[in-house]
C-alpha cells in the first residue's frame, strides 16, 4: 500500500494513515470475497479522519463495490 506525497510531505503522517487504512482492511477481512484485487486512492482530506471514520468509509466504498460480506 502506497500513500503519496501529494497526501502529505512528511513520511510519519502517511504512515500512520497507511496503518490506519491496514488495520480497517484487518478488520473486515473475513467479510471480503476472495480473489479479488483492490485500489484504494488516498485524498488529502484523509488527514482529518480519526480510525473509526476510516473504518465506516472503507465499509462503505467495499460494500458499494460488491466486495464485502460474499458477493461475487
Amino acid at each position: 500500500m502506497v500513500v503519496s506525497q501529494k497526501v502529505h510531505k512528511r513520511a510519519v503522517i502517511r504512515n500512520r494513515i497507511r496503518r490506519q487504512i491496514l488495520a480497517g482492511f484487518q478488520t473486515l477481512l473475513p467479510r471480503l470475497s476472495p480473489g479479488r484485487l483492490l485500489v484504494i486512492t488516498v485524498k488529502p482530506a484523509a488527514l482529518e479522519c480519526d480510525y473509526h471514520k476510516f473504518l465506516q468509509e472503507l465499509e462503505q466504498l467495499l460494500a458499494k463495490a460488491e466486495v464485502l460480506d460474499g458477493h461475487s
